[in-house]
This record gives structure tokens, C-alpha cells and sequence, in this order.
């Protein structure tokens, strides 16, 4: 028997454990969306579908350093700005509002030929259109950036995780926290129904993550730390971690 599980190989037992976290994470969404469902049906009563919300820098998690943020609040508040600067750089700044996928593909197709490396100074938002943004970074083989006293949070990791090269300051802020429901404003009769479609939609959304982080060649293993962290605070990753979950191909020293 101890033969046989020495046999086992390393990667095999941890993809078992994240797999594994995954169910138990779903059982537990379940049976909480069940009793809520049950006890206050009205609560449930708007269609949800899963999000990232655009995080608080502020809200660390005990026990972890704050990483020094230089970005003013207004600049993370606003609404995504795509600008084309020096060197090929083009920098997205702001909160990742629903549609900023269409603007960056805009961008690129009109200026594609100039950008090499995206950089971000995000504090996420819709994670669909994070996804998007990352799909076309993978397609067209550009470099990600974090540079120093920037916040890259929330869904902002999806498309830094995405660069054919991810270069992070030491002196920036790369953090997760969990996906959560949001309303879409459809009126539902059956609250159990809802909180069927956001278990399944919070599960096919990390599945969709997971799928995209390995494209890349992160570590999976990374997104346990979003599922981990409620979506009031964040889990900021050490420079010890971007580099071994290899979050990162090349960690800056300022």
C-alpha cells in the first residue's frame, strides 16, 4: 500500500486536493443558497450571475502586509481608460466595467501593430470581459505589467495571468477574493431555480478561469486562494508566491 501511493506522482495529488475543494466549495454554496432560499425566498428573487466585484485596495487580509498603492482612488474609481503610451506600453487603468473587452479589442485592431506589453492599474470588475481582454493578450502573444504602487485585483490577475510575459514590480499589488452574485435585474419566481443557475454559473465561471490560467502557464493552484478570501477583502499574493504559482516570468526590483 505504501508502494503504491509513493508511485503516485506529486502534481497528480495536489490537481485531486484543488479538484476536490472545488465540489466541497459548491456543496457548501449550495446549501447555503438552499437555507436562504427557504427562509427569506424574496432575498433570491433577482437572476444573479457571477462577478468580481472591483476590489478595496484597503481591505487586506489579517495577518498578510498592505502592499504601498500610489494610484489615486479616482483613477481605480473610473471607469476602464485604455491609453497608448511610449515603448509600446498601453496601460489600462480604472475598474473593468462590462464592454471594456469590446473597447481593448478596438484598440488593438486599430493600433495592434504598436503594443507590446499591457499594463494594469486595475481594481477588476466583470470578469467576463477580464477574460475576453486576456483571451486576446494569449492570441496575440503581448507581454502584462504591473509596475511599481499599482493594484492589480479582484479580475485584474485573469488578464495579467494572460501576457506571453508577466513582469510585476516588487513595490506593486496583485490580490483575489471569491466570485460573487450580482443581480441582473430579472424578476424570478423560483428563488431555488436562481440559486441553482448562480451555483452553476460561480462553478463554470472557475472552471473557465482555471482553464485560462493553465493556457498560460500559472499555476491553477492559484485561484484557491481567491475561493478562500470573501469578496470584501483580498488576498495579496507575496513575491515568494507570484514566483513559485510562476504568476510571474520576471519579478522587478525597483
Amino acid at each position: 500500500m505504501v508502494s503504491r501511493l509513493a508511485a503516485i506522482d506529486d502534481g497528480n495529488i495536489i490537481r485531486a486536493a484543488f479538484f476536490a475543494l472545488l465540489i466541497g466549495t459548491a456543496s457548501v454554496l449550495y446549501v447555503d443558497f438552499r437555507e436562504l432560499a427557504l427562509s427569506e425566498p424574496a432575498a433570491l428573487a433577482p437572476a444573479l450571475t457571477p462577478i468580481l466585484p472591483p476590489a478595496d485596495p484597503g481591505s487586506g487580509v489579517e495577518g498578510r502586509p498592505m502592499p504601498h498603492i500610489t494610484s489615486s482612488p479616482e483613477t481605480l474609481d473610473a471607469p476602464l481608460a485604455i491609453t497608448l503610451e511610449s515603448g509600446g506600453d498601453l496601460k489600462l487603468a480604472g475598474t473593468i466595467d462590462p464592454g471594456s473587452a469590446i473597447r481593448f479589442r478596438t484598440e488593438i485592431e486599430q493600433r495592434g501593430e504598436y503594443v507590446k506589453t499591457v499594463v494594469l492599474d486595475s481594481p477588476g470588475g466583470s470578469v467576463m470581459d477580464a477574460l475576453e481582454i486576456g483571451a486576446l493578450i494569449q492570441e496575440k502573444g503581448l507581454a502584462t505589467k504591473v509596475a511599481a504602487g499599482n493594484l492589480c485585483a479582484s479580475s485584474c490577475p485573469i488578464i495579467f495571468a494572460s501576457g506571453a510575459e508577466r513582469l510585476a514590480s516588487a513595490d506593486s499589488a496583485i490580490g483575489v477574493h471569491q466570485i460573487y452574485a450580482a443581480s441582473l435585474g430579472e424578476a424570478s419566481r423560483d428563488a431555488m431555480a436562481v440559486a441553482g443557475v448562480a451555483m452553476a454559473d460561480a462553478q463554470s465561471t472557475t472552471a473557465e478561469i482555471t482553464r485560462h490560467l493553465t493556457k498560460s502557464g500559472v499555476d491553477p493552484a492559484l485561484w484557491l486562494h481567491a475561493l478562500d478570501t470573501p469578496p470584501d477583502r483580498l488576498y495579496y499574493f507575496s513575491r515568494e508566491e507570484m514566483q513559485r504559482l510562476k504568476l510571474v516570468t520576471q519579478l522587478i526590483e525597483n
